[in-house]
């Protein structure tokens, strides 16, 4: 369960600020977050476009259940300045810096959002995608925890990192193993929610899936999506499954028992389960309740 805040992110769906009508029919769909983007999915021609777009839907009044966040462009960029006054007036839940390499990225955006008064409520996600962030993922996850910031999340942002890296075909993903692992291993050294890059075949169900279950199981929070229809398999493989739950209500169960009230250690099923496990199994059944409450509000 991401450990910044009390929402789901296991489904991050991207949407083109240019496309008006994408915009409207993604507020309707069951993705835990919307990532608006500025950035690489609008052709430079319409970046102007696209920030007039994000202000007419900010503009109106939406039941949205999800997120809704703004990717914006780098800051050394001719465009960075034109998306952050945009997105800054969209008041979105939180604004996603793209090819974040150092805490200097961030507190560029950081210095941005308290000049312009930002209430605390909007919130920031770094992308990381390139080979220096990758390696200053845990420097960049903790001085930002120490100076009590607003970044509550890490993006793996895979493509451009393995066009960085030059790692490409079918294997590329078990090649970058190590490095997405860094990514998680650095947002846990902030306390940060993590989440997995794109699967660029949304036609490939089984691919996807599998994709799913391989970050699930690294320890993301959810995945980045990029069409409507892998919205329910993310958000399945992101829930703990049936056995997991039960096995949590179980440890639970037990450790309530006054004669393991003082225990350290106790036997569940056979099974030798200390206080961090009594935690986690804690931390699991809190992701499931907060599961059933969004099925309730839809």
């Amino acid at each position: 369960m991401n450990t910044a805040n009390s929402r789901l992110l296991r489904s991050v769906l991207y949407v083109p600020a240019d496309k008006p009508r994408a915009i409207a029919k993604s507020v309707k769909l069951d993705t835990d977050a919307i990532i608006f983007d500025l950035e690489d999915a609008v052709a430079l021609s319409m970046k102007a476009e696209g920030r007039e777009n994000l202000r007419a839907h900010f503009r109106k009044t939406h039941d949205v259940r999800a997120l809704q966040a703004i990717r914006i462009n780098a800051f050394d960029t001719e465009f960075a300045t034109e998306d952050f006054l945009a997105a800054r007036a969209c008041n979105p839940d939180a604004i996603v810096l793209p090819k974040v390499a150092s805490t200097a990225d961030l507190e560029v955006l950081f210095d941005a959002l308290d000049e312009t008064d930002a209430p605390a409520s909007i919130r920031v996600w770094a992308m990381i995608e390139t080979a220096r962030g990758v390696a200053n993922a845990a420097q960049i996850a903790q001085q930002m925890q120490y100076k009590g910031s607003r970044l509550d999340a890490f993006i793996a942002g895979t493509n451009d990192l393995f066009k960085e890296t030059g790692v490409s075909g079918p294997k590329a993903r078990k090649v970058a193993h190590p490095w997405l692992m860094q990514i998680v291993l650095g947002a846990r050294c902030g306390g940060l929610s993590v989440i997995d890059g794109v699967f660029n075949d949304h036609s490939d169900a089984a691919g996807f899936r599998a994709h799913c279950e391989a970050g699930s199981g690294m320890g993301f929070d959810g995945v980045s999506v990029i069409h409507p229809n892998q919205i329910s398999t993310a958000n399945e493989a992101y829930a703990p499954a049936h056995d997991q739950i039960e096995e949590a209500q179980a440890i639970v169960t037990e450790f309530k028992k006054a004669e393991n009230a003082e225990r350290g250690v106790i036997s569940v099923g056979g099974r030798m389960v200390e206080r961090l496990h009594l935690a986690e199994a804690e931390a699991l059944l809190a992701k499931v309740a907060i599961i059933e409450n969004e099925i309730r509000r839809r």
